[in-house]
């Protein structure tokens, strides 16, 4: 049955990149698709697959209230306007304020939790206030998707929603076409590559000093790091820059040909839902070191696609990034081998929004 739905996500460049499949599988179904997103890049690209954007602004990151309950009247006035049959969020505040008034409007919606964010790291007030948010949003929501079974669990002990209405998915997979297996670099000199938000909680302080360690005992290794600077660590890159171990080329829309040139990836993140750089780069035959954590350690086998190490632990990342070095040509390029083999098997895309459409009924 053809029904209008509304897709919100908290930015145009996510959206596109990681929900264009789904996107394009629900215009193929006969649906009409809306989407609600702050517009920062691929929003012509979104229009494209046959939907139409609304703009939405809002700042990500921030706490004020004021600023919330401007989002949520926006998405009142939206869903009023729009008259969706059905309603898909992603991320932390679309998932609150859209599915808060979702529920109020009485729409059938469903969310994902694409990660726990900051507000879950500590036991204080902000916890308890996105626990109480996440509590009116989800209160009857038809399917919560989640990532990785750690959020799950930490969802339902808090009483967040009923275990009847979880789902995991392997987060939103990979695009095996767009991230095609690469030939492995042949260079001497290893390079270590990070995409992502510059970062506290990615873990970029443990990298440098891991790196630093390297550097200092004439390892033959250097990082490159993609992405945009979510706090002030421009001084700091410039220093490590002028040593000549580090190379930062900010934001970059497409990441396929850093990850084709370089021979490792490596996330030390604190938290995700599910590392979708990750996943890219190990489609591409790129071993991954990333964090012992859930929403990274799905990506890999350790050992045999890559490393997991410690979270938050400078020494133990400096540890496997030397073992990772001190590997052959050979040893490194079946690592990637097997990463790839490991995607082809688990985070198929298509595989994955398929899951989401009949999960929904929306196929």
């Amino acid at each position: 049955m053809r029904k209008k739905i509304l897709v919100i996500g908290n930015d145009s460049n996510g959206m596109f990149l990681f929900r264009k499949t789904l996107l394009s599988e629900l215009v193929r179904a006969g649906h009409d698709v809306t989407v609600l997103t702050p517009f920062d890049y691929n929003v012509n690209d979104i229009r494209a697959l046959g939907t139409k954007a609304i703009e939405t602004p809002m700042d990500r990151r921030s706490t004020n209230p004021v600023a919330d309950i401007n989002l949520l009247k926006s998405y009142r006035r939206i869903f009023k306007e729009e008259k969706p049959d059905f309603v898909i969020t992603y991320t932390i505040k679309p998932n609150i304020y859209g599915g808060i008034t979702a529920r109020r409007m009485k729409i059938p919606y469903a969310v994902n939790i694409t990660g726990l964010g900051t507000a879950f790291q500590n036991e204080g007030v902000l916890k308890r206030f996105v626990v109480k948010m996440y509590r009116a949003a989800l209160k009857t929501a038809h399917t919560v998707f989640f990532e990785n079974s750690e959020c799950r669990e930490v969802f339902l002990n808090n009483g967040i929603c009923p275990a009847n209405t979880s789902f995991i998915l392997n987060g939103a997979g990979v695009d095996l076409t767009r991230f095609e297996l690469a030939e492995y670099p042949l260079q001497d000199t290893v390079r270590f590559l990070f995409i992502g938000r510059i970062m506290k909680e990615k873990g970029v302080d443990e990298l440098f000093e891991a790196m630093r360690r390297l550097y200092r005992e004439k390892q033959n290794c250097e990082l490159w790091m993609l992405g945009s600077c979510e706090e002030d660590y421009h001084s700091v890159i410039e220093k490590y820059s002028a040593e000549g171990w580090l190379t930062y080329y900010g934001h970059q829309q497409d990441v396929r040909p850093f990850i084709e040139q370089s021979h490792c990836f490596v996330l030390p993140s604190w938290h995700e839902g599910m590392a979708n750089t990750n996943l890219e780069c190990a489609a591409m035959g790129r071993p991954v070191i990333t964090s012992n954590i859930h929403g990274c350690l799905e990506a890999v086998e350790d050992s045999v696609s890559g490393f997991l190490c410690d979270k938050q632990n400078a020494d133990d990342l400096y540890r496997l990034m030397g073992k990772f070095v001190s590997l052959s040509y050979e040893q490194r390029k079946a690592m990637g081998r097997a990463g790839r083999e490991r995607m082809e098997r688990l985070f198929d895309r298509r595989v994955i929004v398929s899951q989401t459409l009949n999960q929904l009924d929306l196929a």
